[in-house]
């Protein structure tokens, strides 16, 4: 008795293990590459901008900066490139961080 509870706890152990990498593996093909870096958040006059990078090489990155309360902007950096985004004025809110989205 004891043989056949073991060889149910072994199988059913070893089937949890196989779904959860499983799912690990479905999980990571969803992800997005993380291409686009913040290099800097500034004000310039009554403006404000965020400076990206696309640090991936081979491809081009799409974004989207959150802001609170507001639909952000979202756009598309070319492979390689920096560019200085304007994503609203000094007088709303500022942009909490910058989202990697597929393109």
């Amino acid at each position: 008795m004891r043989k056949i509870v073991a060889m149910a706890l072994t199988g059913a152990a070893c089937a949890a293990s196989l779904t959860l990498s499983v799912a690990s593996e479905a999980v990571a093909a969803e992800q997005v590459p993380r291409c686009v870096k913040v290099r800097k958040f500034f004000d310039l006059g009554q403006q404000r901008y965020v400076r990206l990078t696309n640090l991936c090489a081979k491809r081009p990155a799409c974004y989207t900066i959150v802001i609170p309360h507001r639909a952000g902007p979202h756009g598309r950096l070319p492979q390689g490139a920096t560019k200085d985004v304007r994503y609203g004025t000094v007088a709303g809110p500022r942009a909490l961080y910058v989202k990697t989205v597929p393109c």
